[in-house]
């Protein structure tokens, strides 16, 4: 439902026409009438000066007190009216029911006499409190596997690893995120159920840099019209689930593959595997329709699946600029241990870090962080002769409104800290690169280091840079973080098992290049720090399963981690 009224600021800011109330006050009547739940106010130019809108959620809100409002400029205050309105619409759009859920949440547990500080995470890979949660929930958006992307990064920093690709497999999709330097970067060019065939809807929040695809541990096997075998994006999710599960699921999924080729035991499974129906299934859904034996097939789902999962590992290394040999790779979620070896060996990655109790990595990513609050302004500025004192006087503004805010959230002065970014163009571009800026007044002596630093940027997402061209300025952005208590990994003590005893059983594995292996599979809670396995080999534990191919070896760190020298 979209409803017009009188009003217009021009792209400076300047009033051109005032706003018509009546027009507020018959929308509102009108919206009553169809039974709406929540409000999006989005007019032109409000990024600039959003006294109309604030004026509307005031009228709205005296003659309306029960409706959920947004206002386009308290979700996002950058240009481009089409990506701000559906932010602030898809911020409406779930604001009713974030409410109820975190309500309920902090009820349940205040029930429980928890007094701790309560957190939520957010995209942009920090935290904030309930209540701000509530007034903007789409910060939440992809919040699950940010945790985990962060967590990589506190990981490879305890490890000493600033390049890592973190890669987390689910039972429906696989996520993964490239952090250099240990920093984990940022877009806000995120898309809500981006397709190959559908653009999505954009989302102008800060969202950590993320590449998703429909492949995990549920995904579903099946056949094209060009009669090529597909892995995803359908799954079985968790109901009916993979056939393994004996829920009533019939299509053949990742899971089952797994099992047929022995990665997987159906002694770990929770209930009885029949793998006389796992085998029929991918038999005759995949591996008859190409004459193959259910072995085989099963082997080939798993290099679809496997294909799928290096093209999104290349989308956020090789297509951007970045060499992978120079990176390690993180895995964890249930299915990351599993395929982590494979994709290394392909990416010709040196080594593979899994966390312990890597399928709830996430969880812990999250205790890692602190709270986080972005600010992005458009302030579109061209750097050939700027305005050093407009510039830094907008830097002191979007301080003090963070300051404030994070106050607010109980934080003391001395527990506030500021990282600054730039998002900046060539004269003439359409899109901008984010560029990490020095904590420091722009200035004629730092102008140039800020400039250089934007053609390296540019230069490493586009494989050229323009020396010679203007550059300008279109947002600035100040990410504020408010340190919070984090309770640091233990090192583990030592097993009081022998490596011997930390044999489970021989399996035979089907490997890629190697064919079927008598494999040592070992019980992971019984591996000690120092201890080192060579592949082939399978370290099982509760939740989740390493691989370690033949060639590679694999030991235990002091806190648990399973390190994997992939030996390429």
């Amino acid at each position: 439902l979209r409803l017009e009224v009188e009003e217009r600021v021009d792209y400076q800011g300047s009033e051109l026409t005032p706003l018509n109330e009546a027009d507020v006050v018959r929308c509102v009547e009108a919206l009553k009438k169809e039974g709406v739940e929540a409000v999006a106010v989005v007019y032109l130019h409000a990024y600039v000066n959003p006294s109309h809108e604030q004026r509307t959620e005031e009228i709205i809100r005296a003659l309306w007190p029960e409706v959920e409002v947004t206002a386009s400029y308290t979700v996002s205050k950058e240009w481009r009216e089409y990506e701000r309105s559906t932010t602030a619409v898809l911020n409406s759009y779930v604001k009713p029911t974030a409410k109820k859920y975190i309500d309920r949440l902090y009820d349940m547990l205040e029930a429980k006499n928890i007094s701790a500080p309560k957190y939520i995470m957010q995209s942009n890979g920090g935290t904030t409190t309930f209540e701000k949660a509530k007034e903007v929930p789409i910060n939440m958006v992809e919040s699950g596997p940010v945790a985990g992307i962060y967590g990589a990064a506190m990981l490879g920093k305890m490890l000493g690893e600033e390049k890592i690709i973190a890669f987390d497999i689910g039972g429906t999709t696989a996520k993964c995120s490239l952090v250099d330097g240990g920093e984990v970067k940022t877009t806000t060019d995120y898309r809500i159920e981006r397709t190959g065939r559908f653009p999505g809807y954009p989302v102008r929040v800060p969202v950590v840099d993320i590449v998703e695809i429909g492949n995990g541990g549920g995904s579903i096997a099946w056949i094209d019209n060009t009669n090529s075998l597909r892995v995803g994006p359908q799954s079985a999710g968790a109901l009916p689930g993979p056939v393994a599960y004996g829920k009533g699921g019939t299509e053949p999924t990742t899971t089952d593959a797994n099992l047929v080729v022995g990665r997987l035991s159906k002694k770990n499974f929770d209930m009885d595997v029949d793998m006389d129906s796992v085998r029929a299934a991918i038999k005759q859904k995949v591996g008859d329709p190409y004459g193959l034996d259910a072995e085989e097939a099963a082997m080939g789902i798993l290099r679809v699946a496997n294909s799928n999962m290096l093209n999104a590992l290349k989308l956020v290394s090789v297509r951007k600029g970045y060499d992978p040999r120079e990176f390690a790779l993180v895995a964890f979620g249930g299915g990351g241990p599993m395929h982590a070896a494979s994709l290394a060996r392909e990416l010709n990655i040196k080594k593979v870090i899994i966390p312990l109790a890597a399928s709830v990595f996430s969880a812990w990513g999250m205790l890692m962080t602190d709270l986080r609050s972005d600010d992005i302004q458009t302030f579109n500025v061209g750097l050939t002769q700027p305005d050093y004192a407009a510039i830094n006087a907008q830097w002191r503004k979007l301080e003090a409104k963070a300051y404030k805010d994070n106050e607010e959230k109980g934080l003391a002065h001395d527990n506030i800290y500021f990282v600054y970014y730039l998002d900046m163009r060539y004269m003439g571009q359409d899109h901008t690169v984010k560029v990490r800026v020095p904590a420091e007044d722009l200035s004629p002596d730092n102008l140039s280091v800020v400039i250089e630093a934007f053609h390296r940027e540019h230069e490493k997402n586009y494989s050229f840079r323009l020396d010679d061209s203007g550059v300008e300025i279109v947002n600035m952005h100040l990410a504020s973080f408010g340190r919070v208590e984090k309770t640091p990994i233990k090192r583990m003590e030592p097993k009081a098992f022998t490596l011997e005893q930390a044999v489970l059983e021989l399996r035979p594995v089907i490997f890629e290049l190697h064919g079927k292996l008598e494999t040592t599979v070992y019980l992971r809670d019984r591996l000690s720090p120092g201890m080192a396995v060579a592949g082939p080999a399978i370290i099982e534990e509760v939740s989740a399963s390493t691989l370690v191919e033949p060639g590679m070896t694999a030991r235990v760190d002091d806190y648990g981690d399973i390190i994997i020298e992939t030996g390429v």
